[in-house]
């Protein structure tokens, strides 16, 4: 497996809910904690990442800030569409510091993963960083090297 940042793997975010032109949504996926996606209040609040090419992953760390609950759902198709669930979290309140959660996958295979945010701590919320690149893999990164 490899530790990288999701942009340098090829994928991108695709759709977002809403977006603040000061804390984009690709910062959702560059791997840096201190850069962050925001809310712009209610909820529920979705970000929709498409990877180029069918990944498989096994944990999915959520770096984030109030958020109260999420759901993760998969598409192992090309188009964003017709997602079946594979994980739901309820994240404890951390003021002061940021939310850092791994939810298990199980190796699940995607091309595109939604992320649903249904409640949080305050009406605003932020998402620093999402996948951990420990926790994804293709078959042909297995076959040049050994986990």
């Amino acid at each position: 497996m490899i530790e990288s940042s999701l942009t340098s793997l090829g994928a991108k975010v695709v759709l977002v809910a809403s977006s603040d032109e000061n804390h984009p949504p690709e910062n959702i996926i560059d791997g840096n904690t201190k850069t962050f996606w925001m809310s712009t209040g209610m909820f529920p609040q979705e970000f929709i990442i498409h990877f180029p090419e069918p990944t498989n992953i096994g944990t999915v760390t959520v770096d984030s800030y109030n958020v109260k609950h999420l759901k993760i759902e998969k598409n192992t198709s090309q188009n964003a569409s017709q997602f079946e669930p594979v994980a739901e979290k309820e994240f404890e309140s951390t003021e002061g510091h940021l939310q850092s959660n791994a939810i298990t996958l199980n190796g699940c295979s995607a091309t595109h993963l939604r992320f649903i945010i249904t409640a949080g701590y305050d009406h605003f919320v932020s998402v620093h960083r999402t996948l951990s690149g420990r926790g994804l893999w293709r078959d042909e990164w297995r076959m040049r090297s050994p986990e």
